[in-house]
């Protein structure tokens, strides 16, 4: 997510100043200073200010996100947990090992479910909860995040695919599978890459994705896409190189509050507590040169189109407020799609998936209902879902 990564760059960059100037104001309150008395005296004096100061700034540096996170995000009636079941770890051809859970009966219909960049599987938290009472819903961590390791060179799109093809031999049956942001992006590089691998798919959900570069289909594409070069691969590059400092600084950033900033820009009106907390969290303890090669890989990446040879059902979900991928990527795929319906929400962000999770998982669990007995249908329709219904926005 490139927006959310010049966010943390900056905030941390921030909040790294502010320990500095704590370190510096305690520093100068122990040196002090000396002057003269009116005898003539030399005396050592400190400021307390500058102790307090200090106190303060350290004190921000360390605890701030129990002071932001309740001023970002509203109280929870549901919290989001980043809470694993029993799981096991797969062999995929890439050599990577892929950490993978089974959960709801063994003889449902399959789900797959493929998190975005930057989390782990424990993001689906309620979309998990909500169909494991019907269905067998598979989730795996992409490699490189979360439990999975990554085999040298395979943090990249075409490997993930490759990894989630594994990941479908492993269900053994068709599947409906779902995808938020890196996670459609894999989903269609799999379609592009194994056009066979559409025949095991009993439907595709894609939510909040695009389907190119991510810098072009961002808010502000061209002023992201002019950073790259001088700004972004540089800095992606030097986590690469400086890992150990760069999860330093990371976790310094978690602790104050600034990453918690900057997940929120991922977020619309109705995030929680939890939510956000559950976010960053994730996107804190993921290896930060995982990370910046997965942001890297997306950089170069496209598969505009791919998605035209599948016939299985295909549901888009788009949030009406993502400034991550923009509404109007949904709306290239679902033009390019044929049979594709795209559902777009109102007041969600990039994570609507969790702040409008009810809305989200109605969508999905009704599309996963008929994807395994599909009616006949439109060959193209739009909506718009509002707090007061459905509104259709267009259809053709």
């Amino acid at each position: 997510m490139p927006l959310i990564i010049l966010a943390r760059i900056a905030l941390s960059l921030l909040s790294l100043a502010v320990l500095a100037a704590g370190g510096y104001a305690l520093w100068s309150w122990y040196d002090g200073r000396w002057m003269l008395d009116a005898a003539g005296h030399a005396l050592h004096v400190r400021d307390d200010w500058r102790l307090w100061l200090g106190l303060g700034l350290l004190a921000w540096s360390f605890l701030g996100r129990l002071v932001i996170t309740p001023l970002l995000a509203r109280r929870d009636s549901d919290p989001s947990r980043p809470e694993r079941g029993e799981g096991q770890f797969l062999d995929s051809p890439t050599g990577s090992r892929l950490y993978v859970e089974v959960h709801g009966p063994a003889n449902g219909p399959t789900v797959i479910l493929t998190h975005g960049w930057g989390l782990d599987s424990t993001i689906w938290f309620y979309l998990r909860r909500a169909l494991t009472a019907r269905y067998r819903v598979i989730v795996w961590d992409l490699a490189g995040l979360g439990r999975s390791r990554a085999a040298k060179g395979a943090v990249d799109l075409s490997h993930f695919a490759q990894d989630l093809r594994a990941v479908m031999a492993f269900a053994g049956a068709p599947a409906v599978l779902v995808g938020h942001s890196i996670g459609g992006m894999t989903i269609q590089t799999l379609i592009r890459d194994h056009p066979g691998s559409a025949e095991a798919m009993a439907g595709v959900v894609l939510v909040n994705t695009t389907y190119t570069n991510p810098l072009k289909t961002m808010v502000l594409a061209p002023l992201a896409q002019a950073l790259r070069w001088p700004v972004l691969e540089p800095v992606l590059r030097l986590a690469i190189l400086l890992q150990p400092l760069a999860w330093l600084s990371a976790w310094q950033s978690y602790l104050s509050g600034s990453a918690h900033l900057a997940n929120r820009l991922g977020f619309a009106e109705h995030v929680t507590h939890s939510q956000l907390e559950h976010t960053t969290l994730l996107a804190t303890r993921n290896p930060p040169a995982a990370l910046a090669r997965g942001n890297l890989a997306m950089f170069d990446w496209d598969a505009d189109g791919a998605l035209q040879a599948v016939t299985s059902p295909i549901l888009i979900l788009a949030g009406d407020e993502d400034i991550v991928t923009l509404k109007s990527a949904s709306q290239v795929l679902a033009r390019a799609t044929p049979g594709g319906q795209l559902l777009t929400i109102d007041a969600a962000n990039h994570m609507g998936f969790l702040e409008r999770h009810d809305i989200y998982l109605e969508k999905i669990e009704a599309f996963c209902l008929t994807a395994w007995s599909p009616a006949p249908r439109a060959a193209f329709e739009v909506h718009t879902i509002r707090d007061h219904g459905l509104e259709v926005g267009e259809r053709s």
